[in-house]
């Protein structure tokens, strides 16, 4: 029996056809994944199933309900954890899961039996914002939120993106326990060891089905898009002595809470350095410290050759940023947007006129340079950010999980611009949740409890773990720590 039946769907925007004849059936209990790149139609999918929007052509039900005819039966029977917001920051962790009952016309105390399983996992920091939880943390609260009125189907928009690997598998975990009790789940995921979890996939481009398997069938079958070769890797040996950034002792404290506690290390110019660690491990208050954004509370840093406590100025004019969270101005165009950047840095207009042609030449957006860049898809966006990050040449650029929710092909592309990069004797910077990424930097430290406790190259850290990659050294270092991520 079918939890989900979509019909020849068609959706558009303008000129643009997010969904086209789509069609394809969900069976009650399965874990069904809807995969794709970004600007595939997945969430314009997501949202007319959920009632959020009406197909322009076709039908879909849910529970055998129509989803234009029966909003309100649909809406009692459906969970869902959109991709960019699904829970209110200023709020907190009870706040939201109140907010949440009594918008599907329940009480907190009436669904707890199917939240209990998770949301006791959190529940003793019912009083904290959730703008202030780590990424797991706010994981489990938005599950919870979605599962109180106990739904029968979970709609989940890439719910794991921007979390690191250890607060993945346990996310999905919680999946397998919510699947035993008869909930249908519906997920998008750029992380293909997620695709691999569920029963079968749809492969979504440019709104078309382009097929539908098992998850092994079409991994193989697009192998071009979500396994392509991998970048070859030269050693590191085109670095040089010279280091760019220096940390001794570097301290972060709020109270009693050392957020980052006793870090040093020292990274090369050109050299590519990946700084990674689990949710709440301490990886954004350094990097905060480093760009100038945040002061030490005791330690000494340079960067580019400034002092972190006296020079922060003088750090944020030599070093590049760019965040997965924010790094353009998506109403500017890209032309504005290059000049704005330029101009931040400090270049002049004459110089800022002959780069930036080069510039939409090299990334062959020469024809798109009035187009705004809440037009452009996600990987183009990631491109043109990372450009402009390096368009002042600075000594060091600090990217901060820059590939979030993209697809393994256009990763790829964005490594080989940080390979360019580095050639140019430009020091990145880089946290990743992709343990793969982790594979291409020269070196790595990984932090757990706000402390270094692992550091070097990709093959010595494996060798020194007696682990078989990135992922699994990761996994036994984050599983180690003893604070919460919290």
């Amino acid at each position: 029996m079918n939890a989900i039946e979509v019909n020849g769907v068609c959706k558009s925007y303008g000129r643009v056809k997010a969904l086209d004849e789509v069609s394809f059936t969900v069976g009650k209990g399965e874990v069904f994944g809807i995969i794709g790149p970004d600007g595939a139609g997945k969430t314009s999918l997501y949202r007319i199933l959920c009632t959020l929007l009406l197909p322009e052509k076709g039908t879909a039900t849910v529970d055998n309900f129509d989803t234009v005819k029966e909003m309100k039966e649909i809406r009692r029977r459906v969970g869902y954890m959109p991709g960019r917001f699904s829970l209110y920051q200023d709020l907190t962790v009870e706040e939201n899961l109140n907010f949440f009952a009594t918008l599907f016309g329940t009480t907190v105390e009436e669904g707890y039996d199917s939240i209990k399983a998770i949301y006791s996992q959190i529940e003793r920091f019912k009083d904290r914002r959730a703008g202030a939880l780590s990424g797991g943390m706010k994981q489990k609260l938005a599950l919870s939120c979605a599962l109180v009125h106990s739904p029968s189907v979970l709609f989940l928009d890439e719910p794991t993106t921007g979390v690191d690997p250890v607060s993945r598998k346990e996310f999905w975990e919680m999946l397998a326990t919510l699947k035993e009790r008869g909930i249908t789940i519906v997920a998008s995921t750029p992380y293909l060891d997620e695709v691999r979890r569920c029963d079968r996939v749809a492969f979504l481009d440019k709104g078309q089905v382009r097929g539908i398997d098992t998850p092994e069938v079409i991994l193989e079958q697009f192998k071009d898009i979500f396994n392509p070769p991998g970048i070859e890797k030269e050693s590191a040996g085109h670095t040089e002595q010279e280091n760019v950034i220096e940390v001794e002792h570097l301290v972060k404290a709020f109270g009693n809470f050392h957020a980052v506690d006793d870090i040093s290390f020292t990274v090369r110019r050109g050299e590519i350095f990946g700084f990674l660690g689990a949710n709440g491990a301490g990886k954004t208050t350094a990097m905060h410290m480093l760009t100038g954004l945040n002061q030490p509370t005791s330690g000494t840093g340079r960067v580019a050759g400034f002092d972190i406590r006296t020079e922060h100025e003088q750090i944020k004019r030599h070093i590049g940023y760019m965040s997965q969270k924010f790094s353009l101005y998506e109403d500017l165009t890209v032309s504005e947007n290059i000049r704005l950047f330029a101009g931040i840095y400090g270049m002049g207009s004459e110089e800022i006129k002959v780069k930036s042609e080069k510039l939409l030449e090299d990334l062959q957006f020469a024809d798109h340079k009035d187009d705004l860049v809440s037009s452009l898809p996600l990987g183009w966006k990631q491109k043109l950010a990372f450009s402009v990050s390096i368009f002042h040449d600075p000594g060091v650029v600090f990217l901060d999980e820059p590939t979030g929710g993209v697809d393994p092909a256009t990763r790829r592309q964005f490594w080989e611009l940080i390979y360019d990069a580095a050639a140019r004797g430009i020091t990145v910077f880089v946290t990743t949740h992709y343990m793969d990424e982790a594979e291409y930097c020269d070196r790595i430290s990984i932090m757990v409890d706000g402390k270094i406790k692992a550091l070097g190259t990709p093959d010595e850290l494996k060798q020194q773990f007696h682990q078989p990659d990135m992922d699994h050294v990761f996994t036994y270092l984050a599983r180690q720590a003893s604070r919460s991520s919290d």
